[in-house]
């Protein structure tokens, strides 16, 4: 697993959001994008990352902030987990995993003794210009905005 860094050109992208319309990273030139990469919609520790980036939302948006969350599920799951949840934020299917492995993330997984492959929960800033500003690998998913707001604030 080769996970892009700082400084790095963040990979252009196009995905189906959960309402099924196509997204590009390229739609979002001139503002600053958090792509944050999480393993399975609905899931306890998803649901809670997705929550506190929802109930930070006007925070990241004093920052020009767009959040563009990242899972393999089919769109019609993240649509459910959207309402569900009432996100305010785009969630894109990446069924394939292929916009997973460009940004190196996609790779072997261990979970209660057996091993796998799938994305693993790392987030990246990505800067005005396109480039990878800051990449966030370590965090749970209960403090995973504070870490983002804290770098943003210059904390």
């Amino acid at each position: 697993m080769n996970t892009l860094k700082a400084g790095d050109i963040a990979p252009k992208f196009s995905l189906p959001d959960q309402d099924g319309e196509q997204v590009n990273l390229t739609d979002f030139q001139g503002q600053r994008v958090l792509v944050y990469f999480y393993p399975k919609a609905m899931t306890p520790g998803c649901t809670v990352q997705a929550c506190g980036l929802r109930d930070n939302m006007d925070e990241l948006k004093k920052h020009d902030v767009e959040v563009l969350g990242i899972s393999t599920d089919k769109p019609e799951k993240l649509s459910r987990f959207t309402e569900k949840e009432l996100l305010n934020f785009t969630l894109l299917a990446d069924e394939n995993h292929e916009v997973s492995e460009l940004f190196g993330v996609w790779g072997e997984k261990t979970f209660m003794g057996k091993t796998y492959d799938g994305i693993h929960r790392i987030s990246f800033l990505i800067d005005t210009e396109g480039k990878i500003e800051k990449v966030f690998d370590d965090f749970k998913t209960s403090n995973h905005h504070d870490i983002i707001l804290s770098y943003l604030n210059g904390v």
